[in-house]
């Protein structure tokens, strides 16, 4: 069984892999927009019966280290909300945690600051510009 994030940017999916890619290193695997679909949608099979703008994002896949992660501008309705989850970065080094923390930090806003733990030499937490909620770790050697 496979578990993954699929993230949904309403309008703004594209402008949300570009940050990734500058803040975390994302790597494009995939990218197709409404318009390529080889099976156009219908008028009015956006939300609410609107239309989709073409060039809006149907799906994406990309990876931020190990991890795939999914993206699109479907499912929107309004303001993208984030609530209930963080996506969790594990850093090899506390110099990466900070570097990531303020990379993810630019724009959004921090809900806990990057501190030491007793689980951790570094954790945070930050909503990037997005909303997407992040935990930024450097966890403490198992003893």
């Amino acid at each position: 069984m496979l578990v993954q994030s699929y993230l949904f940017f309403n309008g703004r999916c594209e402008e949300a892999i570009n940050f990734y890619r500058k803040a975390l290193g994302a790597e494009v695997t995939m990218m197709m927009r409404f318009k390529d679909n080889p099976e156009p949608m219908g008028d009015g099979c956006g939300p609410g019966g609107a239309p989709i703008p073409p060039e809006n994002i149907m799906h994406a896949s990309f990876k931020i280290g190990e991890t795939d992660v999914m993206a699109s501008d479907g499912m929107g309705g309004g303001k993208p909300e984030f609530k209930g989850f963080s996506l969790s970065l594990t850093a090899a080094s506390d110099a990466e945690a900070k570097r990531l923390f303020d990379a993810l930090a630019d724009g959004g806003k921090v809900e806990m600051p990057l501190t030491k733990t007793f689980y951790a030499s570094s954790f945070g937490m930050v909503a990037d510009r997005f909303g997407v909620s992040w935990m930024v770790i450097k966890p403490l050697p198992m003893p």
